[in-house]
């Protein structure tokens, strides 16, 4: 279907989606345990809830990854914008998985993982838009959807690698000695996907020529541009409340709520997420037929009618029903993110895109 040189720019535009989220994400999974380990003070639901405002911490720093490495992609070229990314999350990954808890460093431990998550979330948010502005630029013709779609699906994977480590883990080890080191593994193993990344893409091709800027990309943007970006905003939260709930905070919820064991819950999670990719691929190559609103319109339609009754699944001790429940918003997110991406690269304007 695609020539090498399109391949190696899949490659290329995938690969730092997979580590971004991978290393987004197994924060998520784990959690509970890093709550016991940086909130020992608290009780059980305190150092969840502390866990996941750090997490949002990061979450809140993406808006700001998003303008920060935007400019260097509109600046410099999409290559500098991809590189940089790459480094920036798999530097705090490397580091959190040797981060010492609260027993050793005391207030420091909690500060210190808060700013590194905050670098984090700098760098996702500038690695999935750049991404996806990089591949749907380089999408043979007619095939835009689909690339657009593929860079979803860098994401998706990158969960879905975080969820799939994570569950083999928790299988692996006890939970004493998964909360006393195991939980670090995964956050060191970030660092090998980041060298491979880094190094795959030096060697991509620019897809637009730099050219002499009267104006800061940013500052032209949020001037000329700031209908389309409140556009883009209200687009997104769609998909992002959609996908975090759906595939992330839902790990603590069948441990906590249903009383599924961590690695049942994983497993659970690893297999929706085998299944949201097909969907995702098929939304972008069908977006490209019969357009990209048609999808984004079904897949919210779908979310009112179905959201009370898959929750209604999914708060349930049987976990049987909690996997119908979650392949049910696998169904709703994917035709949403499958057709999203290309349809906001499409929408904005190529000079400050």
């Amino acid at each position: 279907m695609f020539s090498a040189q399109i391949r190696k720019v899949i490659a290329a535009g995938m690969i730092g989606n997979v580590l971004e989220w991978y290393d987004f994400a197994i924060y998520g999974y784990f959690a509970a345990t890093i709550g016991r380990q940086f909130f020992p003070h608290e009780n059980a639901v305190a150092q969840l809830l502390s866990a996941f405002g750090i997490f949002a911490v990061g979450y809140l720093m993406r808006p700001v990854g998003g303008a920060l490495i935007g400019h260097i992609g509109d600046r410099f070229g999409r290559r500098a914008a991809l590189t940089f990314s790459v480094v920036a999350m798999a530097v705090p990954t490397f580091l959190i998985g040797f981060l010492p808890g609260y027993a050793t460093l005391g207030l420091l431990a909690p500060i210190t993982l808060m700013l590194l998550r905050m670098v984090q979330g700098l760098s996702v948010g500038g690695e999935y838009t750049s991404s996806m502005v990089f591949l749907v630029e380089r999408a043979p013709e007619g095939r835009r959807g689909l690339m657009g779609a593929l860079a979803a699906c860098g994401a998706t994977s990158g969960i879905l690698l975080g969820s799939a480590v994570g569950a083999g883990f928790a299988a692996s080890m006890s939970e004493q000695a998964l909360d006393a080191w195991g939980w670090r593994i995964p956050f060191l193993l970030g660092l090998l996907v980041g060298i491979a990344g880094y190094l795959l893409r030096r060697h991509v091709l620019e897809t637009v020529a730099s050219e002499p800027r009267k104006r800061a990309p940013i500052v032209e943007t949020l001037h000329d541009h700031w209908r389309v970006v409140v556009g883009f905003a209200g687009l997104s939260v769609f998909n992002a409340v959609g996908f975090y709930v759906s595939f992330v905070y839902l790990v603590s919820w069948l441990q906590i709520a249903d009383g599924i064991a961590p690695a049942r819950a994983l497993e659970i999670n690893s297999l929706s997420m085998v299944v949201l990719l097909p969907v995702v691929i098929a939304a972008g190559l069908l977006s490209d037929r019969f357009g990209r609103k048609p999808f984004l319109l079904l897949a919210t339609m779908l979310a009112f009618v179905a959201a009370v009754p898959l929750f209604w699944l999914l708060n349930n001790t049987s976990e049987l029903l909690a996997q119908l429940g979650q392949l049910g918003l696998v169904l709703v997110v994917g035709l949403y993110g499958g057709a999203q991406p290309t349809m906001m690269v499409e929408a904005a304007p190529a000079q400050v895109r």
